[in-house]
């Protein structure tokens, strides 16, 4: 799985941060780190937290394919 966070979009709602929080976690207060490339054994909660972001500033995709932010490929 292959995860990009559009960095410019996001509000540091931090809902991503409850959904999958071995995932996603901020770093000071508003500074979000994640792992782009999680283990496929969390994947349900990567998708929880890409539907939970208020301004869907997630993507998901297969292993070794280009994402880019907002979701074009």
């Amino acid at each position: 799985m292959r995860l990009v966070v559009d960095l410019n979009r996001c509000q540091s709602y931090g809902q991503c941060v409850y959904a999958a929080p071995t995932v996603f976690r901020f770093h000071g207060e508003e500074s979000l780190e994640y792992d782009y490339a999680p283990d496929g054994g969390v994947r349900r909660e990567v998708e929880r937290a890409a539907a939970a972001c208020p301004v869907q500033a997630i993507t998901l995709g297969a292993a070794g394919e280009v994402l880019t932010p907002g979701g074009t490929r």
